[in-house]
């Protein structure tokens, strides 16, 4: 197994709902212009209370200061685990369950927070950079560990360090939307150009967004991503009928998922184990699952609803 940090410098932010009209023509830019920006890494997820939008610095340079934009302040780092040279580890459940035990977890152990970024293709699992010596001693015996330095993958040798555990436990809701986790061929974008930015930006109403959210019945949640030139979008049922259905593809399968939401309150970025705390247990009970952080809170997708509240309850 190798561990592979990618050749990607990340910031993640947030631009409010109500100022996101100041932010429409960067990001059709980063979305639909990729000749004309440098950036290689971008994930744009829309939840009730905002837009977390999670970007290389060359993206990061087409956002400007606002006060309608929040910036965690660290650098992150992408890792991807691969396996005989192909994304992620092959065990029978998907997503984030795959590296629950042999990454998340152990990171958890030693205080280091991640940010979860699973796409149609692969996981991304964001470490700050301040972090990093504790994550190559924390994985080293597990994993190979290659940094990515101008397309060359090169070993990297840790520093022997370590932090404590400090866990929080937060509560889960689920609302009762369905959800698809798909991917679309970067050469047919334009032609889906104009329901995108309908769904992204002119869909509902903060307003809108806001009662939804309290109520937990259903929840706003829209993510795109483009890293690398690969495409992955994450979108419920009834936005997904506003797409032509023969050029947004998914698993064999076709499975819905249903929302997990950790989070009683913004959990912030301090804190480490919130992702071991949900997806340890699920790949102990072999439940596929899909992670997505965002700024104000974390997201699980799961195929099987009945069997997560098990798991919960226990």
């Amino acid at each position: 197994m190798e561990l592979h940090i990618l050749d990607h410098r990340l910031r993640v932010t947030s631009l409010s709902k109500s100022g996101i009209v100041n932010f429409t023509h960067p990001l059709i830019k980063l979305i639909f212009l990729r000749n004309r920006t440098r950036c290689k890494f971008l994930s744009l997820t829309e939840t009730p209370e905002n837009y977390t939008v999670v970007l290389d610095e060359e993206g990061f340079k087409e956002l400007q200061p606002s006060e309608h934009l929040q910036v965690e302040g660290s650098i992150w780092l992408p890792l991807n685990v691969v396996s005989s040279g192909n994304a992620s580890s092959s065990s029978q459940a998907v997503g984030v369950t795959k590296i629950a035990k042999s990454v998340i977890a152990p990171l958890a152990e030693q205080h280091v927070s991640v940010f979860m970024l699973s796409t149609y293709q692969t996981d991304f699992i964001l470490v700050r950079e301040q972090d990093l010596s504790v994550v190559i001693c924390t994985l080293e015996e597990e994993f190979n560990i290659y940094r990515e330095v101008s397309g060359e993958s090169l070993p990297v040798q840790s520093q022997d360090v370590s932090n404590a555990l400090q866990p929080t436990l937060h509560p889960v809701l689920i609302p009762q939307n369905q959800f698809c986790v798909m991917s679309l061929d970067p050469e047919t974008l334009p032609s889906i150009a104009t329901t995108l930015i309908d769904v992204l930006f002119y869909s509902s109403s903060p307003k809108d967004d806001a009662q939804a959210n309290q109520d937990l019945e259903y929840i706003k949640f829209f993510s795109f991503s483009l890293i690398d030139g690969y495409i992955s979008l994450v979108m419920d049922t009834e936005a997904q009928r506003q797409f032509p259905a023969d050029l947004l593809f998914t698993s064999s399968s076709g499975e819905l998922w249903r929302m997990v939401r950790i989070g009683g309150q913004p959990l912030g970025f301090d804190e480490c184990g919130i992702v071991a705390q949900i997806s340890h247990p699920l790949a102990d009970s072999d439940i596929s699952a899909y992670y997505i952080s965002t700024f104000s809170f974390d997201h699980a997708l799961v195929s099987d609803v009945h069997s997560l509240k098990n798991v919960i309850m226990k």
